[in-house]
């Protein structure tokens, strides 16, 4: 029988706003038929970004081939065929928004030659092509370790290179049972070593982890080249997802905080609500001091 983490704490409750910015984000989303990971996997943030007149754009559809645990994003072993249009759209959102940092990121398709790379690499050109002097992130899937997929979108020499670990090895069987830790960490490694991008990665706690395990896979990611690492409260989506099995303290998110920072990271958020793009414009400004 699974347990429960009792009562939502008070500070894992959000205040909601909504302005005139919100408002216009959200009408030029859906008007370019642009899907965000925001909106796809129910992101506590989106109504503070969204107001702020930004968004994480969600690549190569909202369905995706894999069948992790804790994501809310739709599932499905054949998703619908890539938009042609969604790089350029994409592109003309960026610049509809005028924004100076995007975030791009990307259901994973298992199902598509090279995970769908070829659309990352479409998607990088047209927004620098109508953006020059837009700075972007990249928060990848593992390509099922293709580096040749791998390869083509670290080419593109994003501002930041990001890949979640999502959680410790022991969880990985069943939280993420397609994927394998140590293929991450070599994705992360790959891009620092033979690319020389500034790195990135995430973890969500509160799934049955120890801090004893979290600290280790802080230092696992250190180890592997990764520059800067975001840490928050698992949140269950729905009745079917992951229980939460604990939620950690805004003290504990500190010492997490502490304990990212004397591994060697050269930039850290750790708090409840933090997840791997939110506030990401702070990454990159960090990113030029390291490359």
């Amino acid at each position: 029988m699974e347990r429960s983490p009792g009562k939502k704490p008070d500070w894992l409750k959000i205040r909601l706003t909504s302005g005139a910015s919100f408002a216009s984000t959200k009408q030029l989303l859906n008007r370019q038929s642009l899907h965000t990971v925001c909106r796809s996997a129910l992101c506590p943030n989106l109504h503070e970004c969204w107001s702020r007149g930004t968004a994480t754009f969600l690549l190569l559809g909202n369905v995706c081939t894999r069948t992790c645990r804790f994501c809310a994003v739709g599932k499905a072993a054949q998703p619908p065929a890539p938009d042609p249009f969604e790089p350029n759209n994409i592109a003309l959102a960026v610049q509809s928004m005028q924004l100076k940092h995007v975030v791009l990121t990307s259901v994973t398709r298992d199902d598509l030659d090279n995970g769908g790379a070829e659309h990352w690499v479409e998607t990088l050109r047209s927004i620098r092509k109508l953006n020059p002097s837009v700075s972007i992130e990249c928060l990848i899937p593992d390509f099922q370790g293709n580096e040749v997929a791998m390869d083509m979108v670290m080419a593109e020499a994003p501002e930041v290179l990001n890949h979640n670990i999502e959680t410790v090895p022991s969880l990985y069987l069943k939280v993420r049972p397609q994927a394998d830790y140590m293929a991450s960490l070599e994705l992360l490694q790959r891009a620092k070593q033979k690319h020389g991008l500034s790195t990135k990665s995430g973890l969500m706690v509160g799934m049955g982890e120890t801090s004893i395990e979290v600290t280790a896979s802080l230092g696992d990611l250190t180890r592997h080249g990764c520059d800067m690492v975001t840490i928050g409260q698992y949140l269950q989506p729905s009745a079917e997802h992951l229980p939460v099995e604990r939620y950690i303290t805004p003290d504990e998110f500190e010492q997490y905080r502490m304990i990212a920072e004397a591994a060697g990271f050269r930039h850290v958020q750790s708090a409840p609500f933090v997840r791997s793009s939110y506030h990401a414009e702070a990454f990159t400004c960090d990113a030029e001091t390291i490359s």
